[in-house]
């Protein structure tokens, strides 16, 4: 089954739909730091840098796909213009982005979408805004639900919840969500996690390095898989201060566990946050600036960022270190993506085996 990957960014959920068994067609972003980083990663897929609020782009997709039928669109638009208009003013400009998923699916009527925003996006202007996004998508004859998950519920150790939006077309089915693997008390941990991974204490490392231990986790071997080579391990080179300020915070603590007049310069509620090496991690950020490892003192680096969020170590981020830390930051957990996609596969394919007999 086809996919296309609207605001595809470095691609986490392509990542999860590829393992679940999709074809990724093409991938569709304005970031090329991150594109460079899909086409790396999604074998033929065609990484297009393009901006989905013109009709160009829609041209350059259709070319592109040929004639090939698209099964399924995924898409992660941006909800910000929402926050300005509200909901009476739903086709204003500024919610373009959004609006321009809403066409590409009225365009190619593919046998499923996922949609996935901000927890926030539920709730905004007293849900209104949610409830447009339904009505639309069922005036053009699909089903349609929308739901909070929570990445750790899925094998992820990380505690990140996404709105998700499925949506099956009429004569298909009716979405469902895929029930959790693991509940709290079972979740992985930071530590499960990336335990595993060279300490980067007396040198920064390479973009390219050795693994220095074996795997101990289940989740450590799933994450390395066949990888002979370690990427993106790559420290931070911190100044003393900083060093010296989260030295002086314990495992799991923050910014309220530095004594008077210490860490002043950085007082919110993610300031001088160390995880919890016992617990999943929160909520992976862009500037991974504001976390810190369980116990050593530095940030992860790129590659412990990205096991966080579930990419395989085979996956390579390009760029600058700026720019992979926001490609991570900005990713769905591919393990999440996963089970999306093998629960849309499983409507879509019961609808198929019905018609065959």
């Amino acid at each position: 089954m086809n996919v296309i990957d609207l605001f595809a960014g470095c691609g986490g959920l392509s990542k999860g739909f590829m393992d679940a068994g999709f074809d990724i067609i093409v991938g569709v972003d304005n970031d090329q730091a991150a594109l460079n980083t899909f086409a790396k990663n999604h074998g033929a897929a065609i990484a297009m840098n393009a901006d989905l609020s013109k009709q160009e782009t829609f041209d350059e997709i259709k070319r592109v796909a040929g004639e090939r039928s698209i099964d399924v669109i995924i898409a992660g638009p941006p909800c910000q213009g929402f926050s300005l208009t509200g909901p009476r003013n739903f086709d204003d400009k500024r919610n373009k982005l959004y609006l321009a998923v809403i066409e590409i699916v009225k365009q190619y009527k593919p046998k499923g979408f996922i949609i996935e925003n901000v927890p926030g996006m539920a709730t905004l202007y007293g849900g209104q805004i949610k409830q447009e996004i339904l009505q639309r998508f069922r005036k053009l004859g699909y089903n349609i639900e929308c739901r909070i998950l929570c990445a750790a519920d899925y094998g992820v150790p990380q505690m990140r919840k996404r709105l998700i939006f499925m949506g099956v077309r009429e004569d298909i089915g009716v979405p469902h969500f895929p029930e959790p693997i693991l509940g709290d008390g079972h979740y992985i941990t930071c530590r499960e996690a990336i335990g595993d991974l060279p300490q980067r204490v007396s040198e920064l490392g390479e973009e390219e390095s050795e693994y220095v231990s074996e795997p101990t986790t289940e989740y450590q071997r799933l994450m390395r898989g066949t990888s002979t080579v370690l990427y993106n391990h790559v420290a931070t080179d911190h100044k003393q201060f900083v060093k010296d300020t989260i030295a002086l915070v314990p495992e799991g603590g923050n910014y309220k566990d530095l004594p008077p007049g210490w860490g002043e310069s950085r007082k919110f509620h993610m300031a001088w946050t160390r995880l919890d090496g016992n617990a999943p991690s929160r909520t992976v950020d862009t500037g991974h600036r504001n976390i810190f490892h369980y116990t050593l003192n530095r940030v992860p680096t790129v590659r412990e960022n990205a096991r966080i969020q579930s990419f395989p170590d085979s996956f390579i981020f390009t760029g600058t270190r700026t720019q992979q830390s926001r490609q991570v930051g900005n990713a769905v957990p591919p393990l999440l993506g996963y089970a999306l996609g093998k629960e849309l596969r499983k409507i879509i394919e019961v609808k198929a085996d019905e018609e065959q007999n």
